[in-house]
């Protein structure tokens, strides 16, 4: 019994979702018309039984007669005749009064008619007869109740006294009391028209309402996170807002709601992830303290379910530009609603990847992250990229990966680039490798009984075992995920990654995502298994000498085949000449235009190409390179052309030889040709390095001081060396220092002082001093002697035009 009785008192998760605000409101309704129709029925029976009762008591018995003989005006002629013919008692002799007193005492006196002249005993078929013509007569139920007469004051006429009766009306108690609420209702109704607002007003009544509405979210949320547990259903109080139905706040309303709701989850949710209790767990007697915090954990669970549908549901309306029934809500309003529920999703996403129904929150967000709405697609996607960032151990990763890497194949590969661009923030350094798989942190082997008796004295075993009871406690206790596990979850995920890549490589080359795909595969190519370098060189070289490929593309092929070949690619017998000249011959592709974000790449591949590969490069490529990166230099942004300095000042000091370009003597045969894309055979070691006597007179100083910097031989002491800010700095990090992507000069140029401003405002220092000094005079003389005569002012000044003689250099 108390088993039953308890889950009658425990909601089940089906009801809890079927309830909502609006279902509540139906049932209440319901429940209210079952109880007026029921209270009805109960007034209408009584109503009917008291009729019931009065008629028994009114009514007279009716003598089984012929029907025929109902008339009303044959019976009241009937009755006249027999009150005449009747006699009273007193005047009746004794032997005829004895007669009627045995005729009443017999059994067949009430049903024979005493007029009748017919003896006593008749036959019973003649009886029977009668009964049954009495039966087949069509009988009439009483529907309606008998109403009352009034007795007037009767009426003479030369017949005799007429009486006058009236019926009395009959009241309905009920239909009294509605009909006297209807009129109420019309009367106030009328009493009180309602009165149009004017704007300002209708302003004013919503930013009443919507104070109070804020008010009572605040105080709900505050009492939740004072008291979580004591607090928990507050929740649902707080999540019935979300069907506010007031239109003129109820989109405000549900995005305060949201909103609310999110950050208390975050705050309130606990740092372990939430289980289902087992039958035997529920039936088991446990303290009031564990049952409180079972309760909040399934209210808690239950509550943060609900909510994810909520947002879920708004998502769903927005998409198939649903219109509510309602109309609370107007279509445009759909999208805002939805752009904060996204955005909530996000958050959860990143806040709460370890807590329960996460993997429904990736199913959500990921379909979103290819969205048509710009805003909402990047919203995603900068999620995405937090949760890769942050996730240490790689679990929430994993299954991201799982999910954009089944959405990708299920588009057939049509999707924003923007999807595949979010794994190059995946925090993978390391994966097993199949050969050191037994290596890879091996766990501690404790000895045995038997070897600790043959080796250690019996103090020793004493410590011994202390020690290693003290290991094993810490290794329980160490909050940190294990290498071997990490290791693993790693592996997987970049497996699915390079299956992705794979697909795309293999069956959609033409496809948009192609540049994702060579920037990934760039990222992680020392990640590759070695299996597939000779087949994956294969394809990026066929993808360049296609040329569909942008210069970006080809940028990435570069940078991705080099980082094969630096990694594990360094035992493979493979000779990457061709892509060598690849980049050569892309480099004069960059300009100070649009192009400019790509020396990025560049600087990368140069460093992985020439600095780390220094032994396989010959000096005639890194002379040319060298060269043509100093022509390149002076036709880009300022950025730009800091990186490529920094690069060539460390070419200049990997190969030393390099320094013949800043001598203008020939070194061998040949001319220079620099319109030739073979980096090995344009004979660099014959030119020179006249572009940094351009660049030392660039606008931009540091562009100026590596210039002079490289000119000298880019000495390491010195005045000609360069400060440890820009000499301890490598190529890319100085190419994002001094990026001018916010369109302002950097570094800020110098304001200069306010003396030197006050000297080139004054208009007179433009002026000769004699100059000045007539100038001064004729005003002088016109403001105080010339009187306002136009004709004598015109000869004067043309005299002393004639006759001024420091006016004619001027006029000359």
């Amino acid at each position: 019994m108390k088993a039953r009785r308890n889950k009658k008192q425990i909601p089940s998760f089906r009801k809890l979702l079927k309830t909502s605000k609006v279902k509540l409101e139906n049932k209440l309704k319901n429940k209210q018309f079952k109880q007026q129709s029921t209270l009805k029925k109960y007034r209408k029976e009584q109503r009917k039984l008291r009729q019931a009762v009065k008629d028994a008591v009114s009514k007279k018995p009716i003598p089984l007669e012929d029907p025929r003989e109902k008339q009303p005006g044959k019976r009241i002629e009937r009755e006249e005749e027999e009150e005449e013919e009747a006699l009273p008692l007193d005047m009746m002799d004794e032997d005829d009064l004895q007669l009627m007193r045995d005729l009443g005492q017999r059994a067949s006196f009430l049903t024979r008619d005493l007029s009748s002249s017919e003896p006593v005993h008749v036959k019973k078929r003649k009886q029977e007869r009668i009964i049954e013509k009495y039966e087949k007569i069509p009988r009439t139920l009483q529907t309606a109740p008998e109403k009352e007469l009034i007795h007037l004051l009767p009426i003479k006429d030369k017949s005799g006294i007429i009486p006058q009766t009236r019926e009395k009306p009959v009241t309905d108690n009920n239909q009294d009391e509605e009909d006297e609420e209807e009129m109420e209702l019309e009367e106030e109704i009328i009493e009180d028209p309602i009165r149009e607002l004017t704007l300002e007003e209708h302003l004013i009544e919503r930013r009443k309402k919507l104070q109070e509405k804020k008010m009572h979210i605040a105080a709900l949320a505050s009492a939740i996170l004072s008291d979580p547990e004591s607090n928990i259903k507050k929740l649902k109080e707080l999540r019935s807002m979300l069907m506010e139905q007031d239109p003129d706040v109820a989109v405000t309303v549900r995005k305060l709601v949201i909103v609310s709701l999110m950050e208390l989850f975050k705050d309130i949710t606990p740092s372990y992830k939430i289980r289902p209790l087992t039958e035997a767990e529920k039936s088991t007697k446990i303290r009031k303290e564990t049952q409180k915090l079972r309760e909040f954990e399934e209210g808690l669970v239950s509550q943060y379910k609900f909510y994810l549908e909520n947002l879920e549901q708004m998502i769903k309306d927005w998409k198939q530009r649903k219109l509510k029934k309602s109309n609370v809500v107007s279509l445009k309003a759909y999208k805002g609603l939805a752009e904060v529920a996204v955005k909530s999703l996000c958050e959860l996403l990143v806040a709460l990847s370890h807590f329960n129904f996460h993997n429904n929150i990736i199913v959500l967000i990921v379909p979103l992250m290819n969205d048509v709405s710009k805003s909402i697609s990047e919203m995603c996607c900068e999620a995405v990229k937090k949760l890769f960032k942050q996730d240490k151990l790689g679990q929430a990763s994993l299954g991201v990966i799982k999910v954009i890497s089944g959405f990708v194949k299920g588009r057939n590969y049509e999707v924003r680039p923007e999807m595949l661009k979010t794994f190059l923030c995946l925090r993978i350094k390391e994966v097993e490798v199949k050969k050191d798989t037994e290596d890879i942190n091996k766990p501690k082997k404790f000895m045995t009984f038997k070897e600790k008796r043959k080796t250690l004295s019996r103090m020793q075993r004493k410590w011994k075992k202390a020690e290693e009871k003290l290991e094993r406690e810490l290794l329980e206790a160490e909050a940190s995920e294990s290498t071997e596990k990490k290791l693993k979850l790693h592996t997987e995920t970049l497996n699915i990654v390079f299956v992705t890549y794979f697909r795309i490589l293999k069956k959609a080359q033409r496809s948009p995502l192609l540049p994702a795909v060579l920037e990934g595969l760039a990222k992680f190519a020392h990640l590759i298994n070695v299996e597939f370098f000779d087949d994956l060189l294969v394809v990026l070289h066929t993808l360049i000498e296609s040329g569909d490929l942008s210069y970006q593309e080809s940028l990435h092929c570069v940078q991705t085949a080099f980082h094969i070949l630096s990694g594990q690619g360094d035992v493979l017998n493979i000779d990457p000449m061709k892509f060598y000249t690849h980049l050569y011959k892309t480099l004069f592709k960059l300009h100070a235009g649009a192009t400019n974000e790509g020396v990025e790449t560049v600087l990368q591949c140069l460093d992985v190409m020439l600095t780390k590969r220094r032994k396989q490069v010959s000096q005639q490529r890194a002379l040319a390179f060298i060269k043509r990166l100093c022509t390149l230099a002076l036709h880009v942004l300022p950025n730009s052309s800091i990186g490529i300095l920094a690069t060539n000042r460390i070419l200049m000091h990997t190969f030393p030889k390099t320094d013949l370009l800043l001598d203008n003597e020939s070194q061998g045969s040949g001319v220079f040709l620099p319109e030739l894309d073979e980096p090995e055979y344009c004979n660099a070691q014959n030119t020179a390095l006249w572009e940094l006597h351009a660049l030392r007179r660039h606008y931009h100083p540091i562009v100026q001081r590596f210039a002079a910097h490289l000119i000298a031989g880019a000495p390491s002491e010195g005045s000609e060396a360069l400060k440890p800010d820009l000499s301890r700095r490598s190529a890319t990090e100085l190419f994002e220092t001094y990026s001018m992507a916010a369109m302002t000069f950097n570094p800020p140029v110098q304001s200069s002082s306010s003396k030197r401003k006050d000297e080139v405002l004054q208009g007179d220092a433009f002026l000769n001093e004699d100059l000045n000094q007539l100038i001064k005079r004729h005003c002088s003389e016109v403001a105080t002697h010339l009187p306002l005569d136009f004709s004598r002012y015109s000869t004067t000044s043309l005299r002393s035009r004639w006759h001024a003689s420091p006016l004619e250099p001027l006029q000359r």
